[in-house]
């Protein structure tokens, strides 16, 4: 029996009633793309109902697209060997096979063509293995015209590259060694889907920049990045922080406030330190990226979001799962692709090209000329295992950019302990202690920079506040 199409596909306006005979708009002359859009774009449609061929027939034509059906796997491919296609949206159960299996051919045969699926309500699992399999993103039914109107338009974009903004330009990650390599082939990869990434590392390895770097490479590049770092909101404001709040729905809120969902709607949130959200607020979130809408505090109607979520982590967030601070299903809800960014000291070849980018940065920003580095401080770096990773390299160039004469950057301006001797006798004697000691002195180091102030130094190392005073407590530092 086939379904009733009001049942499956909902927030259909007047003139979108089905009409046999339509003729196709011209393309150029309705929403969603721009007039000057040339060449006419092509969809490739496969499902085997015919009420939702011509309900998203009617939709995409409307948007100034021109699509082919196919109601199962088979013609799919077919279709695909004889025409060129801009977009694939596929339904998931065929009679022939699965979408999965058309994603999985697309991706092998015309990785160019970014594919999307329709899902059942409440699927998230079959959404999320579609993602991992390299669907670009997914829509669940009743289908939302303007969720589906949003999602065609963010994969018809990376047909027409953008040109990275000055401001983005100047934040290229840098590096040639390999394991630097690796991770830019696999952002350029990552920046063509829209599943939700979970990013990790170490502090101060440049997960942000990666997070940046990604949404500048894709189709929401010319609409908002918008990093939060949920381990610095406190967590009674973190509700009306993220979903926003109205006016009078709490003392001090004297008028309507739009939260960094809306703010960041259209293009990517980055939630960082996802690790420090309270589990109160995990389920709220979570319903929020399920459901692609936030309630505002205070409010009576929720509101739809159209954001690419980031997250990022230095945590494990697997451990803690187990230890019962983070849900599973968040966790795996974030983590549908899991992005690993490596420490310093796994690409130090890497080393002259960052200190002398980071060297430029500092002249530039204090219109002096730039200081070189000397082989025998080049040496010393070298030698030294940055467990504070480029954060780390910047604080130090910065300390003996300050400290140096004669415009040259001496070891002894640089002031890095003998690493290879001292890693010896940690190694012979108490490895934890050494490690405990380096961490100690990049804090002290921090909070001296920024005169003690403890809010300051926490953003300076790149953790919230609780977790710095946390590890003061920990360490014995006074402060």
């Amino acid at each position: 029996m086939t379904t009733a199409p009001s049942t499956r596909y909902k927030d259909i306006d007047n003139n979108d009633e089905r009409h046999q005979g339509e003729p196709t708009p011209r393309a150029g002359r309705s929403q969603g793309l721009p007039r000057d859009a040339m060449p006419i774009q092509h969809v490739l449609v496969v499902d085997d109902e015919p009420d939702i061929l011509e309900l998203l027939r009617i939709t995409l034509s409307r948007m100034g697209l021109e699509t082919r059906a196919a109601q199962d796997v088979r013609q799919a491919k077919a279709l695909l060997k004889q025409h060129r296609f801009d977009l694939c949206l596929t339904d998931m159960r065929l009679p022939d096979g699965d979408g999965l299996d058309l994603v999985r051919h697309i991706q092998q045969h015309c990785p160019e063509i970014p594919v999307a699926v329709i899902t059942a309500y409440g699927s998230v699992e079959t959404a999320v293995e579609a993602l991992k399999a390299g669907a670009f993103d997914f829509v669940s039914k009743p289908v939302d015209v303007q969720v589906l109107r949003n999602l065609v338009n963010s994969a018809l974009k990376l047909s027409r590259p953008v040109a990275p903004s000055d401001e983005a330009a100047g934040e290229r990650i840098l590096g040639d060694s390999p394991p630097m390599r690796r991770l830019k082939a696999t952002i350029a990869k990552l920046a063509r889907s829209q599943a939700p990434i979970h990013i990790y590392g170490e502090s101060g390895s440049g997960k942000e920049l990666v997070a940046r770097e990604i949404h500048d490479q894709g189709p929401r590049a010319t609409r908002p990045f918008v990093p939060v770092n949920c381990g610095a909101i406190p967590a009674e404001l973190m509700e009306s922080e993220l979903f926003g709040h109205t006016k009078g729905s709490f003392t001090g809120a004297t008028a309507d406030k739009p939260g960094l969902f809306q703010a960041a709607h259209g293009g990517t949130l980055l939630l960082d330190e996802i690790a420090e959200l309270p589990l109160a607020m995990q389920v709220k979130l979570l319903r929020a990226i399920q459901e692609r809408a936030v309630r505002p505090v205070g409010g009576q109607r929720e509101v739809a979001t159209d954001v690419r979520i980031l997250s990022a982590s230095q945590r494990d967030l697997a451990a803690e799962v187990e230890a019962g601070r983070f849900r599973e299903d968040l966790y795996y809800r974030i983590n549908v692709i899991g992005l690993r960014v490596p420490p310093l000291r796994e690409h130090p070849e890497d080393l002259p090209l960052l200190a002398d980018h980071i060297l430029s940065q500092l002249a530039r920003r204090s219109g002096l000329e730039a200081v070189t580095l000397s082989d025998e401080a080049m040496a010393a770096l070298n030698q030294h295992l940055f467990p504070g990773n480029v954060r780390e390299l910047e604080n130090l160039l910065e300390r003996a950019a300050t400290l140096c004469e004669a415009g040259t950057i001496t070891a002894a301006d640089l002031q890095v302990p003998d690493v290879a001797r001292d890693l010896e006798a940690a190694i012979a004697d108490d490895l934890p202690s050494y490690l405990e000691d380096q961490e100690k002195r990049l804090i002290v180091d921090a909070l001296e920079a920024t005169r003690w102030n403890k809010t300051a130094a926490a953003k300076r190392l790149g953790i919230s506040f609780r977790q710095l005073r946390y590890r003061l407590r920990k360490l014995g530092v006074e402060g």
